[in-house]
């Protein structure tokens, strides 16, 4: 091909040579491409109700009656089996409420949409255990002697694990002191959690600010990896606070209540 564009004027060889580009693009611009669109998704605040019902449950110890909000994030991504054409992606790359992700970081390879939604709630349900017994450990109290229901309808994975133990702590113990970890403030965040308190990174931090700042937290916690991706969007006048472990965002909660020493992104 080559040899015989050499022939060609230079006018006549770029128009030659954009055809090929132009019918690419309009295969691309209408074939489905391996991505998912994100973009911020539901909060919900884990020392209230979520659809009628409680998110936190707990019997066997007393409870205290709580103020201020501590808000789970979320992102809301299309579905594993939706088509996302260069049109979708191009949108999303020029938008700041949008995320191109590519689709496996989202969704499990090779999984059906119902292995996928059983996959989703099965790490739920781990996050949540891992909240439980991460809060409880770090108040001292055995499993065998406090129960905790933890119940949020139509949200999977284990990104809310760290709000749930957040929650745990400030139902039961509160600041330790007879006043809220929360301090009264509508504080939001994400971050997995591990059976021993360790915090982890979730992704698709900056969809989760704005997601916080439109339902009108004020601070927000994130795991300590990922503060440059939550700063990148953060709402205008949002508190950023890094978290390594469960006893950490304990301590700079109660240190925020009190006027302390408090760590920054």
């Amino acid at each position: 091909m080559l040899s015989r564009l050499s022939g060609l004027s230079r006018p006549r060889t770029l128009a030659l040579s954009a055809v090929p580009i132009v019918a690419l693009l309009v295969v691309v611009g209408v074939a489905p491409l391996p991505y998912a669109v994100a973009q911020p998704g539901l909060t919900a605040n884990v020392l209230a109700d979520y659809q009628g019902t409680p998110v936190i449950s707990i019997k066997g110890a007393p409870t205290r009656e709580t103020t201020g909000q501590l808000r789970m994030t979320t992102i809301l991504a299309t579905g594993p089996s939706a088509e996302v054409d260069f049109g979708d992606v191009l949108d999303g790359w020029i938008r700041t409420d949008r995320a191109v992700l590519p689709r496996d970081s989202v969704y499990p390879a090779g999984q059906s949409d119902k292995e996928i939604q059983k996959h989703n709630t099965d790490e739920m349900v781990k996050s949540q255990n891992s909240a439980v017994d991460a809060a409880l450990a770090l108040l001292g109290r055995k499993r065998d002697s406090v129960d905790v229901t933890l119940h949020l309808a139509d949200v999977g994975g284990p990104s809310a694990g760290l709000l749930f133990a957040l929650g745990i702590v400030d139902m039961l113990d509160g600041d330790g002191s007879g006043g809220d970890l929360t301090g009264g403030r509508d504080i939001a965040g994400t971050g997995t959690i591990s059976a021993t308190g360790e915090v982890g990174a979730v992704g698709g931090v900056s969809l989760k600010t704005q997601a916080a700042g439109r339902d009108g937290a004020t601070v927000f916690l994130v795991p300590e990896a990922e503060c440059a991706d939550a700063r990148s969007e953060l709402p205008d006048g949002m508190r950023l606070i890094p978290v390594r472990t469960l006893k950490g965002a304990v301590s700079s909660l109660k240190a925020l209540e009190q006027g302390g020493k408090v760590p920054n992104c």
